[in-house]
């Protein structure tokens, strides 16, 4: 819950720190460690500085800085500024609730909340006299006590460890009685979703009226799991997320206070590592810290926090992106060889390309300047957004998301990304789907090619004719068909083989010797499709073939070539009986493959 803002002011006589105050609690809790010394002398007054990192008594072990910057305050909360202003409010209309829910991810504020909202209704002020206020002022007995862990009215109860009845029924047992030195009663449980059914029976009727000297303050990072009868009885706070950039500012300003040096990136990684949570990004914070010091120098350097981390550099992330659209597969293996070898871990490395896809999206969808801290990231993001495609784009991210979640599952992580990448490699090169399907429609438009008979063709090749009627009137005839005139539509397939095709004009021969006219047909089914009389009408000259004419020779066409594959005619010599099934033919009207 570390989720304090770590500027101290530089007045002292505010009060005891966070460090005298939780040693005070750990003194009364366990007692003290070693015998007091004798009181000595005051020491002469000196002239007050700036705060500087100081060593930590040899009496006290190292707190982390998880523990040691917890707010004490509402004013050092970060990131919460809508529940803040709304407890303000209330408390200065005096609209207090008698049940508060925290609820959020872990790690932003809730166990922390709800002690400060104990400070701050049980609050009376330096000099005794005061209320209920959004400023606690730290220095009173109801202050320092719940800071401290000792306070006899504000009990926290761990619900993980207290799930029982019996256990709420001590709690219904005590609300009837009064406060012993403070304005409200206060119980804090932590992780309530762990109560039982029957406890959480148990006390709802108290939960929903409780005596007015009782406040419930309840904390959960699975709100999904109360019961709806907890949730009507309690005001709800839904704590964010802490923003990464939020994070990187609130890490820089206490390394300032411990008198660490860090790059902006690191400190960037590791808000990114923690995922919205101040508790996770300081615990990381502690042990970049650590690491840093190693060496003697005591910088958080990004190359440092990458290391510890187990991440990929940006730049060989660029690198293994660059390769992956180039189609170059030895350099990509040898670039993924390389971050596995420095300790990345492949699924590090994937989510790193995942991430990198999806901020060169973002940049090309916004058309502005990518988000990146430095200039040459900015750049390459720039130069792959106007590169690739939005459909490329997306196709990589659901390649990339499939291979995500087999390098989390397989056996040998990095076989499955090197495996993973590879397809996606190869996907790339293909043709993209949606320009592909138009190629293949305004080949469909055109017509059946007539290809040249080759050995073997079970029918004549007609003379080639012009193209440009016959895409017409099969554009014509597609019409029909998707009019509904089914009939017609395949009477104008089947039976007119076109002389002269003109705005309003169709001169034809027929195609059969049915004695019966298609010509009145044809002539309504028009009318009714264009709003316009057309003049149709048998001729004589060169015509073109038919539709199914045309089909049936492509067909044969198709046969005959893969007729003189010489794997095929091997197949005929070894099995004379075969018969050869084409999709070609089977278009054009033959048998269907087996296996349809």
């Amino acid at each position: 819950m570390s989720d304090s803002d770590p500027d101290l002011p530089e007045d002292t006589d505010t009060g005891p720190s966070t460090a005298e105050l939780e040693a005070a609690g750990q003194s009364a809790l366990f007692g003290d460690t070693a015998p007091a010394p004798e009181p000595a002398p005051p020491p002469p007054a000196v002239k007050a500085s700036a705060p500087s990192p100081a060593p930590a008594p040899a009496s006290q072990p190292y707190r982390v800085l998880a523990r040691k910057y917890r707010p004490q305050t509402f004013s050092e909360l970060i990131g919460q500024e809508a529940m803040v202003r709304t407890l303000a409010n209330a408390i200065a209309r005096g609209r207090l609730a008698h049940a508060f829910l925290m609820t959020g991810v872990r790690g932003v504020g809730k166990t922390s909340t709800a002690r400060l909202i104990a400070k701050a209704l049980n609050c009376v002020g330096p000099d005794g006299q005061g209320g209920p206020t959004i400023d606690p002022c730290g220095v009173c007995e109801a202050c320092t006590a719940i800071a401290e862990g000792r306070h006899i009215d504000v009990i926290e109860m761990d619900a993980a460890s207290n799930t029982g009845v019996d256990d709420v029924r001590e709690i219904i047992e005590q609300v009837r009685y009064a406060a012993v030195s403070a304005r409200y009663k206060i119980y804090i449980i932590d992780e309530v979703h762990m109560l039982s059914r029957n406890a959480f029976n148990a006390l709802l009727k108290t939960l929903e009226e409780p005596p007015a000297h009782v406040k419930f303050l309840f904390a959960t990072t699975e709100v999904d799991k109360l019961p709806v009868t907890v949730l009507s009885r309690t005001q709800r706070f839904d704590l964010r997320r802490i923003p990464a950039a939020l994070l990187a500012e609130h890490f820089a300003k206490v390394c300032r206070l411990e008198g660490v040096e860090a790059e902006d990136e690191g400190l960037a990684i590791i808000a990114a590592a923690a995922e919205g949570s101040v508790r996770d990004g300081l615990s990381i914070l502690d042990q970049a810290i650590a690491h840093a010091d190693l060496d003697g120098e005591g910088k958080v350097t990004a190359e440092r926090v990458r290391d510890m981390l187990g991440l990929a550099d940006k730049s060989a992330q660029r690198r293994v992106l660059g390769h992956l659209l180039a189609g170059d597969a030895k350099a990509l293996l040898a670039a993924v060889d390389e971050q596995y070898a420095l300790g990345v871990e492949p699924l590090a490395l994937m989510r790193a390309l995942m991430d990198l896809t999806h901020r060169v999206t973002l940049a090309q969808v916004s058309g502005g300047e990518p988000d990146a801290p430095a200039e040459d990231e900015r750049a390459a993001l720039a130069d792959f957004a106007g590169r690739l495609g939005a459909g490329e784009l997306h196709r990589l991210w659901q390649l990339l998301l499939k291979g995500h979640d087999e390098v989390r599952t397989a056996p040998d992580p990095l076989v499955s990304l090197q495996m993973a990448l590879l397809r996606i490699l190869h996907a790339a090169q293909m043709p993209d789907p949606g320009k592909l399907a138009r190629r293949i429609e305004e080949l469909a438009a055109r017509g059946p090619v007539v290809a040249p008979a080759g050995e073997g063709a079970a029918a004549p090749t007609p003379a080639p004719v012009a193209a440009a009627p016959v895409e017409d009137w099969a554009a014509l005839v597609e019409r029909v068909d998707a009019a509904g005139q089914l009939r017609v539509a395949q009477m104008m397939r089947d039976r007119v083989r076109v002389i002269e095709l003109g705005p309003e004009r169709l001169v034809y021969q027929q195609a059969d010797n049915f004695p019966d006219d298609p010509a009145p047909d044809i002539r309504e089914v028009l009318f009714k499709l264009t709003g316009k009389r057309w003049q149709i009408e048998r001729g004589t000259g060169e015509a073109q073939p038919s539709l199914r004419e045309m089909a049936e020779a492509a067909a044969a066409a198709e046969d005959a070539r893969v007729r003189s594959d010489p794997l095929v005619k091997a197949a005929f010599e070894a099995f004379p009986d075969a018969e050869l099934i084409t999709p070609a033919r089977a278009a054009a009207g033959g048998a269907a493959p087996p296996w349809n």
